[in-house]
């Protein structure tokens, strides 16, 4: 990846650049097109790390790539193809310690992805045997069972006393530390790579997207097919946030051609 590329296209990978049954199809054109034009694809995803490497070499993708919710930022060196790490948050031991805490004040079990057996994770996501180890791959984020509304708005305001946030994905929540989220994760790329004054267009589609979208210089929201996620209505609604005009990787590449058109004509 240039260090001097006047644009990145930073995107969320579950909900946005891909279905719930994890189809890109429509936007494999689209990210050709963006190969070609040497603009950096940069997934900023709640994934592990295993699941975005594994990701990039089914799509071709070589660019860096920021996982856990930007707990964490990774990439290649140029000269020997060896991997870098940037590291922005707690350790998932530290994290796991601190959901249990969470629970006993509530009077709640928030139920951690990795205490669920195979088949429980199956049915809530669908992976595959080798999908599911990649996604229990986890370093510095821990991933749970969405609780009811009331319990979440619950345990936000108890998050402030351990340092931490959670943010409420389609499929499950979110436990990070306050340290890290996808907008500063970018910042810190940015900064790493030494290129300050590249323009961000962000797209995402759920609550742990916002910082991200609060984030960038060109932010979209791509719907899933019952409309956008009510987190992020209200910028859309004060015009701080596109809205894609369809679901998913639809939604997403016919906004990332907008886009990329708007850029050709400057």
């Amino acid at each position: 990846m240039k260090n001097d590329s006047k644009y990145w296209i930073v995107t969320d990978l579950d909900g946005t650049l891909m279905d719930e049954n994890y189809d890109i199809s429509p936007a494999k054109k689209t990210l050709n097109i963006l190969s070609e034009m040497a603009i950096p694809v940069i997934p900023c995803t709640s994934k592990t790390a295993s699941e975005v490497r594994y990701f990039r070499d089914e799509n071709g993708l070589s660019d860096p790539f920021i996982v856990e919710n930007g707990a964490a930022i990774y990439g290649t060196y140029l000269n020997n193809y060896s991997e870098w790490e940037l590291i922005l948050g707690k350790s998932y031991k530290e994290l796991r310690t601190i959901l249990m805490n969470i629970s006993r004040e509530i009077g709640y079990h928030l139920i951690p992805l990795n205490d669920l057996n195979k088949a429980q994770i199956f049915e809530l996501t669908g992976l595959s045997d080798e999908g599911i180890i990649r996604a229990l791959d986890r370093q510095w984020s821990v991933p749970f069972l969405n609780p009811p509304d009331e319990i979440f708005e619950k345990v936000k305001i108890i998050c402030q006393t351990y340092k931490v946030h959670i943010f409420k994905g389609n499929r499950m929540s979110h436990l990070l530390s306050s340290e890290s989220h996808k907008g500063q994760a970018v910042n810190k790329l940015k900064f790493h790579l030494q290129n300050q004054d590249v323009k961000i267009v962000a797209l995402g589609d759920s609550q742990n997207d916002l910082p991200l979208l609060e984030y960038a210089d060109i932010s979209i929201v791509v719907p899933g097919k019952n409309g956008p996620n009510k987190y992020l209505q209200n910028g859309i609604d004060n015009g701080s946030f596109r809205l894609a005009n369809a679901p998913h990787a639809e939604g997403w590449s016919n906004s990332v051609i907008e886009v990329i058109n708007s850029f050709i004509d400057l």
